[in-house]
């Protein structure tokens, strides 16, 4: 069973000032620091009463009233806050700088003892899968016991999958030293790498973002020397991939899941067949997506053949001039604003309080991601801003889930939280509307058109190259059940669908090999990635409908973000006249990129 205590940021990969001027957060909403005794407090108080609510609930649930189920579901979410509050303070703590031991030393204290807690809680939520669907249906009658309907339902969900209560009750103690503990030891290494590029020491993460650079010897430069730095730490990685590979076959296995991305679905409340057919329908549509897109890139960039350091290169003319952290902040407001005043408001919210953590410094988390904490406080927003165009993206992208989980969190604590296939939805959408607004207000046609091919390379990110990472994950995890893959194995799996996604446009350095070591969704969130593909298509469907000036659009959109985890997609998508799971529903999707590409097809850059 998946326990809820500690909720997991929404991570984006890939997103790319004086840090000095940049905001960094303030996490004393959640606690005033490791040593507090709110902090001791609050896990001494949930300790007691986690215990007290076992002896009292355990074994009984067969026998009490709807009223005294949905007060005992009420007391069980109050103790899981807590722990969530507690997890989210530590999980942030350490992602402000990773490289600190005392943090991750705090990071595993926490996580230690919120899971030694909520072992007392286990047996409660295997206990309500134990009732019986007439029994349970029965007490739903009760009004109080409704409100809980979409709680019980997700949890029941995994009913056929649960074990019996010792095993469940090992597999959750286990998990700190199982999986928790590889991913610590995978961000710990990669916080600790320097990526070494002439006499320059850098991050991994101002090491990745020179591959955005204008001058090709820098991004080339920096290629080589980011597949160096990996290589060198390449049996580390291996290990860590094929360690955690095994673990969810086994778990896998126990639990009845047919294939590696069962469980991955069954928790996104998605069927297997939605995700095949989204996956079916980007792979047929790479020859007009990714391979003719960057075949006119590399004829924009003057290449016979694009090197994988060439991928996020400026476009001729495209000077990217820095933009301000104000500036970023004004043109996000302003899009958001636009569109819902009720929006806006809440994105202000953002920039009024520290609730983002956009410096550049050492031991950071690279990336970005929004951390819903829990609803009883805020979100927390973490990127890494450079001053580009796609930073500016990054920020709209990161506040969306920022809105969505403030407009949600009236669900509380367990009915705030969507599926991962809708996560996205509301990120996605706000990137849309800040690009639209930016390209609207853009009256040179030049500068137009980069926006336009730079708005293309990051849908092709989001969509064809998250699909890719999903491919390879599948290759990896299916080909691990057979035995475990050397390093050579794995990148010879991740150059194979590279080539498939990216097209004939390409060719590959031999240290573009080991570039599917620093993707942290592999090693975090198994099989999250489609996530992206799943939330850009539907949002180029959505924006359609909102283009088509479709009548109350922005009050469906503000219900569809309230709504959390309580309503499936089918149900949240019907008042806008889409069904994610028609097949032509992923082709709306797509051709809105391929259309974007006609546009540019006839252009030229110089």
């Amino acid at each position: 069973m998946t326990m809820r205590h500690i909720p997991s940021p929404v991570r984006d990969a890939e997103r790319g000032g004086d840090s000095a001027q940049l905001p960094s957060w303030d996490l004393g909403d959640l606690y005033p620091g490791p040593d507090s005794a709110a902090l001791r407090d609050d896990l001494d108080a949930a300790e007691r009463d986690a215990k007290a609510f076992a002896e009292r609930t355990t074994g009984r649930l067969a026998e009490l009233s709807g009223v005294e189920l949905a007060a005992a579901i009420a007391q069980y979410e109050r103790i899981e806050e807590i722990l969530g509050r507690a997890g989210s303070y530590a999980q942030l703590t350490f992602s402000s700088d990773n490289e600190n031991p005392e943090n991750g030393q705090f990071y595993q204290q926490i996580t230690e003892r919120v899971t030694s807690i909520s072992t007392y809680l286990l047996g409660f939520s295997l206990e309500l899968n134990k009732l019986d669907d007439a029994t349970l249906e029965a007490k739903l009658a009760e009004p109080a016991l409704a409100h809980w309907a979409p709680f019980l339902r997700d949890l029941r969900v995994f009913r056929p999958h649960q074990l019996s209560d010792e095993i469940e009750r090992v597999l959750h103690e286990k998990s700190v030293t199982g999986a928790a503990a590889w991913q610590r030891l995978f961000d710990e290494t990669v916080a600790g790498m320097r990526v070494r590029i002439g006499d320059e020491k850098l991050t991994v993460n101002d090491a990745l973002n020179r591959l955005s650079d204008k001058d090709r010897a820098r991004r080339e430069a920096a290629g080589h020397a980011v597949g160096e730095a990996f290589a060198a730490q390449i049996k580390t990685f291996s290990l860590i991939t094929n360690t955690l590979a095994k673990d969810k076959e086994i778990v896998d296995g126990w639990r009845g899941y047919p294939r590696p991305t069962s469980a991955r679905n069954r928790g996104n409340m998605v069927e297997d067949e939605v995700v095949d057919a989204l996956v079916a329908a980007v792979r047929a549509d790479y020859p007009r997506l990714s391979h003719r897109y960057y075949g006119m890139k590399a004829r924009w960039l003057g290449l016979d053949k694009l090197q994988h350091w060439d991928r996020n290169a400026p476009l001729p003319g495209d000077g990217d001039a820095p933009i301000s952290w104000s500036a970023a902040r004004d043109h996000v407001l302003g899009a958001y604003g636009g569109f819902s005043p009720e929006l806006g408001g809440l994105v202000q919210h953002f920039f009024d309080h520290a609730w983002i953590d956009a410096a550049l410094r050492p031991g950071k988390s690279g990336g970005a991601f929004a951390h819903p904490t829990v609803p009883s406080v805020h979100p927390y927003i973490l990127m890494n801003y450079h001053g580009r165009k796609r930073d500016v993206m990054t920020l709209a992208h990161e506040l969306g889930h920022g809105v969505h989980q403030l407009l949600a969190r009236s669900q509380g604590y367990f009915m705030s939280g969507t599926p991962l296939t809708l996560a996205e939805t509301a990120s996605v959408f706000g990137e849309m509307l800040t690009f639209r607004a930016l390209l609207d207000a853009e009256t040179d046609p030049a500068r137009r058109r980069l926006m336009l091919a730079a708005k293309v390379e990051d849908m092709i990110n989001t969509v064809v190259r998250q699909v890719a990472f999903y491919q390879f994950e599948t290759l990896v995890h299916e080909e691990r059940r057979k035995g475990e893959l050397l390093p050579e194995r794995i990148g010879a799996l991740w150059r194979q669908v590279q080539t498939e996604s990216l097209g004939p446009a390409f060719e590959f350095s031999p240290e573009y090999d080991v570039f599917w070591a620093y993707v942290p969704h592999f090693v975090h969130s198994p099989f999250y990635v489609y996530a992206y593909a799943f939330g850009d298509c539907l949002v180029n469907a959505l924006y359609g409908v909102y283009a088509s000036g479709h009548e109350g659009f922005e009050a469906k959109y503000l219900d569809m973000l309230r709504a959390g985890g309580t309503l499936r997609h089918r149900e949240l998508l019907a008042p806008f006249g889409l069904d994610a799971s028609d097949p032509a529903f992923w082709r709306k999707g797509l051709d809105v990129i391929s259309g974007f590409i006609d546009e540019l097809e006839a252009e030229s850059f110089s």
